[in-house]
């Protein structure tokens, strides 16, 4: 989720996140913002520090009081030290200071989602694939690269960042979709089918009534 009230950044970056395979929820308000990092499962929030109805810091607090511990990311124009320390005191992941490009955003969100994940700094490996976040591909064991159309991109980089995990049909639909996305979740089925036509059949295991598991030993 990105919490920005900026008319023009808050759409912009948005987009950008899209497109660089994130599904993306936007949001302008602090007590809105609030209210859906509590009851949506997102992966990560970026939250800007000035935001109208209750500012960045105040959300961050309310949310690791209730311990909430979804990433958080503080995007804000503010570039005092004492800023940053009272963000990192409130909860925060990491901290970025406008103005900033958009690669080193996405950058610092990937490393903490692989912090996150318990995975190292770098390349997104795992059961002998290398996925390659930038050009939205992924390269086999046997060395073969395969591009990966968005959605494809989006549902693999889940799996490999929750591998040996149970993701059901539902989770992997909030993920890859964006909140307002009308996708039911039997569309999960398609997509898996396509990834396992691409990586073959040992990586995405079938738990019947439950969901996914993502891993050479799930099975």
């Amino acid at each position: 989720m990105l919490v920005e009230d900026d008319p023009v950044l808050g759409p912009n970056l948005q987009s950008a996140l899209n497109k660089s395979g994130f599904a993306t929820d936007l949001s302008e308000d602090g007590i809105d913002g609030e209210a859906m990092g509590d009851i949506e499962p997102y992966d990560l929030i970026v939250l800007d520090l000035g935001l109208p109805g209750q500012s960045g810091l105040e959300v961050l607090k309310n949310w690791r009081q209730r311990e909430n511990a979804t990433p958080v990311i503080i995007l804000t124009a503010r570039d005092a030290w004492e800023d940053k320390v009272l963000g990192f005191k409130a909860g925060a992941d990491d901290y970025l200071a406008k103005p900033f490009q958009t690669e080193e955003l996405l950058v610092r969100i990937n490393a903490v989602l692989r912090r996150s994940s318990g995975l190292s700094p770098g390349t997104l490996n795992s059961d002998g694939l290398i996925l390659d976040e930038s050009k939205q591909s992924v390269t086999l064991k046997s060395g073969e690269n395969l591009a990966l159309t968005g959605t494809e991109f989006k549902l693999l980089r889940y799996f490999m960042l929750h591998r040996g995990k149970l993701l059901s049909k539902t989770t992997l639909t909030e993920h890859v979709y964006q909140l307002d996305s009308d996708k039911d979740s039997n569309v999960m089925e398609v997509y898996v089918n396509r990834l396992r036509q691409k990586l073959g059949p040992d990586l995405i295991h079938t738990r019947r009534g439950q969901g996914y598991v993502f891993g050479n030993d799930s099975a």
